[in-house]
């Protein structure tokens, strides 16, 4: 059975993409079995860039093919803000409390509450050297007027997806099917059903 590195060391993100690549006839690998493995720079100035490298620097440190994704929030009110620096947003081992506050603020500021913002999945499958596919997800909403919901990770508690009339975080089961994450690695469940790691 071929293997297929998942190469994040996110739990919530590893929840997630898990089932979305159940049932196919793959092993899938996580970057716990290369502990001393250091991470790469996230230098990339768009998800797709820091994807690719990613997946580029996993393939070749492992011997795998290797998937790897490079995801966020962008607010149109702070332009585009955090964007590429969601997961550094705030300064390095800023909770996401911090966070969630510094966005309130500078929402505050603007007299922007409620901006529109969407989160951005983009993802990038590497064998050896070269880029395999690519596949990019994205969900529109807006920023909820506070804090809420205990599911999901990240910034899915301020996040207000308006069909369901709730953040990301109180969506539960509902999240997979509309999020960023879940179109981007069905995308790529669909073209591993036909290709050959």
């Amino acid at each position: 059975m071929p293997k297929l590195l998942i190469a994040t060391t996110n739990l919530g993100k590893l929840r997630e993409i898990r089932p979305l690549l159940d049932g196919l006839s793959i092993d899938l690998i996580t970057l716990d079995a290369w502990p001393a493995l250091a991470a790469p720079e996230e230098t990339g100035r768009t998800f797709e860039e820091n994807a690719r490298s990613k997946a580029r620097y996993y393939a070749k440190a492992t011997g795998l093919a290797a998937v790897a994704e490079d995801s966020g929030l962008e607010i149109d009110a702070l332009g585009g803000a955090p964007g590429v620096e969601s997961a550094r947003y705030g300064g390095p081992g800023a909770s996401y409390q911090k966070k969630f506050a510094l966005i309130y603020d500078a929402l505050r500021v603007r007299g922007a509450a409620g901006s529109p913002a969407r989160f951005v999945c983009a993802l990038a499958l590497a064998s050896r050297d070269r880029i395999q596919f690519e596949a990019r997800g994205s969900v529109e909403g807006c920023i909820a007027p506070s804090s809420k919901g205990g599911g999901g990770f990240g910034y899915d508690p301020i996040f207000l997806y308006p069909p369901f009339g709730c953040t990301l975080a109180e969506a539960g089961d509902r999240k997979s099917a509309v999020s960023h994450r879940g179109q981007a690695f069905r995308a790529l469940r669909a073209f591993l059903i036909g290709a050959k790691l």
